[in-house]
């Protein structure tokens, strides 16, 4: 394989291998980084708003989630706070009710996900 089709704004640009595999081996390393500084309780907060928030298609209040993971509320909120202030994998506009963890959203966009489950929900 000599070159990769790599997808920029509306053009798909041909990138040759060598270079694509730099940005993957970069991209790699960047993420480690970011994701082995969480802990327990972060990975279990991020991992349940992404399985329920299909199931619930719609904006998840923290007290949702301090339910289904039997923490405090305020445990929650902070871990959110961090996880948003840190730019890791959820968005809450404002402030408080999580509207996507990656890759999934409560908010519609040209990405829809269907699973074998039924649920239906957009792609972040």
């Amino acid at each position: 394989m000599s070159k990769v089709l790599l997808g920029f704004k509306r053009y798909m640009v041909p990138v040759p291998w060598f270079v694509f595999t730099r940005l993957l081996q970069r991209d790699a390393q960047k993420s480690k980084r970011i994701l082995g500084r969480l802990d327990t309780e972060h990975r279990s907060v991020h991992h349940f708003v992404v399985r329920e928030l299909p199931r619930l298609a719609a904006p998840m209040p923290p007290e949702s989630i301090a339910d289904g993971l039997e923490l405090e509320e305020s445990r929650v909120i902070a871990i959110l706070d961090e996880l948003e202030r840190r730019l890791i994998f959820i968005f809450r506009p404002g402030g408080r009710e999580v509207v996507w963890a990656y890759p999934v959203t409560a908010e519609p966009t040209p990405h829809r996900v269907a699973f074998s489950s039924g649920e239906r929900l957009w792609a972040a």
